[in-house]
């Protein structure tokens, strides 16, 4: 989930070589190519390495199994008749239960990952058979019978046509402070200008204990996608990483932010 720190030029589409890959039932073992030394290309970071060692040794509290209840609760109709709103764009996906959800309301999901095993066990927890199309600079992983595709590597070099909409559950609240604002611009940079947006943030005194997941706050949330507004809040703290409770939080404001 958490993109590389390094700002990257643009890279053109090159032809994909595909390899079959039919559901197996096993999760968690390494390919043999590693995702992190091939297909992702940045300067060494700790919190990159630290991101990927959690997915690597199964330290990932913000999951949720059973999806986000702000999404099915606030996701906006699609219009039938105008076939727009249909290609939603994920960031920073994991292994969420959303991207099924989006795919099942007649959606067509493109995910980004930096983790390449929560990409694989994505598709094993869900008995989905899918193919590798490797390219430069990220391989995609295309199930056969749903329309998703996830994209593993740097979320700052993904490019592609611009979405109609996006679902942020996880990347703002996952990005650094300072480099927000460079995850905002390039998130704008793949929508459409009237791209149908839902952002889910984290409201909690960072005094406390530090993220990630980081609060964000609502003049920053503001600021950055002005066309939104805040539908509803929630008290998430049974559902935060246990790390919040340990340090003494007793409150943490999940934030539903909708297009106007």
């Amino acid at each position: 989930m958490l993109p590389g720190f390094d700002r990257v030029e643009r890279v053109p589409r090159l032809t994909f070589r595909v390899r079959r890959m039919p559901y197996t039932g096993s999760i968690g073992d390494s390919p043999r190519r590693s995702c992190h030394r091939r297909t992702v290309r940045w300067q060494p970071n700790i919190m990159i390495e630290d991101w990927l060692d959690r997915w690597a040794n199964g330290r990932t509290g913000w999951h949720e199994e059973d999806g986000n209840a702000g999404l099915k609760a606030h996701w906006p109709s699609i219009d039938a008749e105008s076939h727009r709103k249909n290609r939603v764009l994920v960031p920073l996906c994991g292994k969420t239960p959303d991207l099924l959800w989006l795919t099942g309301h007649g959606h067509e999901v493109v995910g980004v990952e930096l983790s390449d095993i929560a990409i694989r066990q994505f598709f094993a927890e869900n008995q989905l058979s899918y193919r590798v199309e490797e390219g430069q600079p990220l391989d995609r992983y295309c199930a056969d019978d749903i329309p998703l595709t996830l994209y593993h590597g740097d979320y700052f070099r993904f490019e592609d046509e611009p979405f109609d909409a996006l679902f942020d559950r996880g990347a703002m609240v996952a990005v650094p402070g300072s480099r927000r604002a460079a995850y905002v611009e390039h998130t704008r940079n793949l929508l459409l200008p009237d791209a149908t947006k839902m952002i889910i943030t984290l409201e909690y005194d960072q005094s406390v204990t530090p993220g990630p997941p980081f609060a964000v706050l609502p003049e920053e949330l503001a600021a950055a996608w002005p066309d939104v507004r805040r539908a509803a809040e929630y008290d998430d703290i049974d559902n935060c990483p246990p790390k919040f409770r340990a340090a003494g939080l007793q409150e943490i404001l999940e934030v539903v932010w909708v297009s106007s």
